[in-house]
């Protein structure tokens, strides 16, 4: 018994390492504190192959090197397989052990974090926006760009702990929670917004370069193409950087964050230092309470001169806070490192944001000429009325010319003046821009990457490629490059920054409102480990992202909008196959739960009825016409659902999973259907229960389609019965009843079967007896139905344009307006749009005026559009010979001979429904005469129609089942085009009443 447990366990995938010394086939990765387990698969007492919980039977792949343990299936645990029937377990393939760079919440989130948003506006605008904004507005700047980015990181950090988070970062997030729509062209946008905040601190650290260049009287060409040349060879030391992987940009980061530590204990050593005449003439008075006061209030200057400028050009500096997310596939605890390095990251760096607004707002003037000659103690005949005068300097003319070339509103190396040595924080400049730039350019192409190994969208998997044991998306690198140098070209700080700002915060709006969305829907998949966030808030950060967009620059922002617009409707329409547990559908499921319900408590009403279709078409893919022409009339207007009954006896022989199939079928065919199967002993049995279980409250079937038994004078006596039965049970049901006859047949089994396709899948319930329906009409691309071109997909005549054909209606008996309301909903589709509607009707030779202005009337008030009415007055004349003896003919199999008739004809009858007597035939032998010459009239008037739409016959309670087919048969032999026998329920479906 132990053998044969150890032989079934190796069926099971996964479970032979667990008892095995023997480290597992693939390669192995450091995983930092997360443990997985690797102690034996213990077994519950249950069963000796049911085992007790595990994780690794939830994990979702083998990311991380190990083969996935599998779960014995159902199947294994009530049906034990022979072990000689089980494959050999895999060999191990010797293959070594590669540890991967993972970086913990320090390294990996929070100094990142830091160095990204410690950036060049820090250094060489934050001074300067402190001196138009004044320090009161400049708090206020700084703290609705902290609420809005704290927001979010709580809201990140809610997302990044719902589960397991690969590499992807803001992209992954938003996808997996709001669905490919708004996940991918946001994806798109947050990479490029990367990439443009790469060129935005290269032309930082371009500035400050070409800066010391002028001081030093080394000037390459001027001021503008000095940036372009020296972010061009800047960027490209950046890409190399990259290229030597991510084990050689975290030593760099590293590096660049001791310098930037030091840069800032040097500025904050150097506003306590007493500043001598240089540093005065620039400006610098050290701490003083009037020169606070002067610097609270704002002094807007210059074209950039008002409050959301400034709020526009400070952003940028606070957009870093996503950094640990962007390479979140490349640290060991994404799911506990993102929350705790984020928001301290934040902490610190707004901290120090408030302390240097503030003392450099309380130690530098405005206006500073730089010249020692404006001292009031060399020049103290010059009259003197500015604040400078207070101070002891002059520097009222260069303030009236608009001539200060130092001062916070004019010298954006400010701080290099206030601090210790002006060296260290060029260096502190120099780590601040070139950390952030490298950030920026790592985290953009792992971005991209994860979107373009999503497919969704065309011509860019090409740079989705990785390289080496990390993955690098080296292609992805090229790509941001180019990207990042076409934007340094540019040249100009103020220009980009608002750019950059307009993209992150649309990222940053849809992160929250994802966060808000997955909270509301109360999905029972959203169950964070960060609980510090609230949905109200979430939601309050994303409307005032998108507000804020329109108030930095608000043609940016229409521009942004529109191709997010642009690339959603993409992705709407190609409806990518992913399926990713999104707070969307968590939604949709509870917008259908919640209309639903409010649906139960609406009447019924004859102006809302719509055809509600349960259309018995086996596997859908066996019968597309069928299927087409439900679907057709039915879109987006009421429900349909194929019904698929299994015969209890074939079960086995059904694939399993054939429910996705099918499904995906549909979906491929965009037909908009349910698709149930249930298994019954008949027939009439499965329709029976599916009439009574189908649809959900007031969404429940009242019309049944089917299609014509092509084949009932040669199927097996129980299916002919089976068949009629199901009829009458339906009318018995009070359904509305369909019958689709086609001259070919609705089945294709035996044009798969030809093919030698596989993608059909058989049900026996269903014979294979038609010969298959394929129209090679050119499709009509704009159809409500549309073939994707797959070649497992087989065009029927419903999936082309109709022309200006009539819809032929023969309405012989009044059942409610079910034979008028289908044709009427086919012509307001597009297919149908062209076709005109007939009416035909019997009618007397003296009355045909008066018949044809009643029924004018009538449709009339209906609303109905009726191309001509046509009154029928020679059924009564008796049909030709051929067709009549053609119709016994088809009756006389079923007839009982003599010696049957003597016996006891009603037993007879009980034990064979299907046979015919002679008063059998008699009793319907005048319709019959009728209905052969209707036949006749319907051949010939309706040479040219589309379609013929027929009154069906009820059938007596009575009647023989192969008496009823026959009489079917008669009605609708030899129609050319479609035919379709239709009946209502003898309830009203039309009214030309208003209430």
């Amino acid at each position: 018994m132990a053998r044969y447990v150890a032989r079934i366990r190796n069926f099971i995938p996964g479970a032979r390492h667990a008892d095995s010394n023997i480290s597992p086939q693939g390669v192995t990765v450091d995983m930092g504190e997360v443990d997985y387990g690797k102690d034996k698969i213990k077994m519950s007492f249950y069963n000796p192959l049911d085992p007790v919980p595990k994780h690794d039977f939830y994990a979702k792949d083998t990311w991380s090197g190990r083969i996935k343990n599998t779960r014995p299936s159902l199947d294994v645990l009530r049906k034990p397989p022979d072990p000689d029937d089980l494959l050999p377990p895999p060999e191990e393939d010797g293959r070594p052990k590669v540890k991967l760079v993972r970086f913990g919440w320090v390294l990996g989130v929070m100094i990142r974090c830091m160095l990204n948003i410690w950036g060049v506006i820090m250094y060489l605008r934050l001074p300067w926006i402190t001196s138009q904004a004044g320090i009161i507005l400049t708090y206020v700047i700084i703290f609705m760009s902290i609420t809005i980015t704290t927001i979010t990181a709580t809201s990140v950090s809610a997302i990044s702990t719902n589960g397991k988070v690969y590499s992807g970062g803001t992209y992954f997030m938003i996808s997996r929670s709001l669905g490919p729509e708004l996940g991918a062209p946001i994806g798109l946008l947050f990479a490029f917004a990367n990439a443009l905040a790469c060129s935005l601190n290269t032309v930082g650290f371009a500035e400050t370069v070409r800066d010391v260049l002028k001081d030093n009287s080394a000037q390459m060409v001027d001021d503008v193409n000095d940036v372009r040349i020296i972010g061009t060879i800047t960027v490209i030391i950046l890409l190399c950087i990259t290229f030597a992987g991510m084990a050689w940009e975290a030593k760099a980061q590293i590096l660049f964050f001791i310098a930037l530590l030091l840069s800032l204990v040097n500025y904050f050593v150097g506003t306590f230092i007493p500043p001598g005449t240089e540093k005065q003439a620039m400006g610098f008075f050290g701490y003083r309470a009037d020169i606070f006061v002067e610097n609270l209030l704002p002094s807007f200057r210059g074209k950039d001169g008002s409050f959301f400028r400034m709020f526009a050009i400070f952003f940028p500096s606070a957009t870093g806070i996503l950094s640990g997310v962007n390479i979140c596939g490349d640290l060991k605890d994404p799911s506990g490192g993102i929350p705790k390095g984020t928001l301290l990251a934040i902490f610190w760096t707004t901290l120090s944001y408030l302390l240097i607004s503030i003392t450099v707002a309380a130690t530098v003037v405005r206006d500073a000429s730089g010249s020692l000659n404006d001292s009031l103690a060399l020049n103290s005949s010059i009259p003197c009325s500015g604040f400078s005068c207070k101070l002891g300097w002059n520097f009222d003319q260069c303030e009236q010319n608009n001539t200060c070339s130092f001062g916070l509103a004019n010298h954006f190396q400010i701080l290099a003046i206030v601090s210790g040595t002006g060296h260290l924080i060029t260096i502190g400049i120099f780590a601040a821009t070139l950390s952030s730039a490298l950030g920026f350019l790592v985290s953009a192409p792992k971005i991209f990457q994860c979107l373009c190994k999503d497919n969704i969208y065309p011509y860019i998997g090409f740079f989705g490629k990785g390289y080496g044991k990390n993955n690098e998306p080296l292609r992805g690198y090229m790509l941001m490059f180019i990207i990042a140098l076409a934007f340094i070209l540019i040249g100009d700080l103020n220009t980009i920054a608002p750019l950059i700002s307009n993209f992150f915060l649309c990222s940053y709006g849809l992160i929250n409102f994802s966060t808000f969305h997955a909270s509301i829907t109360q999905s029972p998949g959203w169950r964070p480990q960060y609980h510090y966030f609230s949905p109200w808030t979430s939601l309050f950060a994303a409307v005032l992202s998108f507000v804020l967009m329109f108030l930095f620059t608000w043609w940016a922002a229409l521009i942004t909008f529109a191709i997010v617009l642009c690339l959603l409707g993409y992705v709407t329409y190609k409806k990518p196959r992913v399926n990713w547990g999104t707070s969307y559908q968590a939604g949709f499921y509870n917008m259908a739960l919640s209309f639903s319900m409010a649906l139960t408590g609406v009447e019924d009403h004859v102006k809302n009825f719509r055809p509600q279709c349960l259309v018995l078409t086996g596997p859908p893919n066996t019968r597309p016409a069928l299927v087409d022409f439900v679907a057709t009339f039915t879109k987006n207007t009421s429900l349909m659902i194929c019904g698929n009954i299994i015969m209890e006896d074939e079960k086995s022989s059904f694939p399993q999973h054939s429910t996705d199939m099918l499904v995906d079928w549909l979906n491929q065919r965009k037909v908009r259907s349910f698709y149930t199967s249930f298994t019954a002993d008949s027939l009439k049995e499965g329709a029976h229960n599916l009439m009574q279980a189908s649809g959900l409250g007031k969404l429940r079937p009242n019309t049944l389609f089917l299609g014509y038994k092509m084949n009932w004078q040669e199927c097996k006596l129980e299916s002919l019965q089976d068949y009629v039965n199901t009829v009458s049970d339906a009318f018995d049901s009070s359904y509305g009843i369909a019958i689709l006859r086609m001259m070919d047949g609705l089945d294709v089994m035996a044009d798969f079967h030809s093919a030698g396709r596989s993608s059909a899948i058989d049900n026996p319930a269903f014979n294979a007896d038609e010969v298959p329906q394929c129209e090679k009409d050119e499709t009509d691309q704009n159809s409500d139905i549309s073939d994707d071109g797959s070649d497992e997909q087989i065009r029927s005549v419903f999936q082309t344009k109709q022309g200006r054909k009539t819809i032929d209606i023969y309405w012989i008996s009044d059942d409610g307006g079910l034979t008028l309301l289908v044709p009427y909903l086919l012509t307001r589709r597009n297919r149908w749009k062209k076709s005109k509607l007939r009416v035909f009707i019997l009618g007397g030779r003296e009355t045909i005026e008066e018949d044809r202005k009643d029924m004018k009337m009538l449709l009339k008030r209906f609303r109905l559009e009726i191309e001509d009415i046509v009154v029928i007055t020679d059924v009564d004349k008796p049909p030709l010979a051929k067709n009549l003896q053609r119709y016994e003919e088809s009756i006389a199999p079923f007839r009982l001979s003599e010696e049957q008739a003597i016996g006891d004809v009603q037993e007879l009858k009980r034990l064979s429904p299907w046979k015919v007597s002679d008063k059998d035939l008699e009793a319907i032998k005048p319709k019959v005469e009728r209905t052969v010459r209707l036949n006749e009239i319907i051949k010939k008037n309706s040479i040219h129609a589309a379609l013929v739409v027929i009154s069906l016959p009820v059938p007596d309670v009575t009647c023989p089942s192969s008496l009823y087919m026959a009489w079917l048969d008669a009605l609708s032999y030899g129609i050319h085009c479609p035919a379709l026998l239709i009946r209502g329920n003898q309830e009203n479906v039309m009214t030309f009443y208003c209430q």
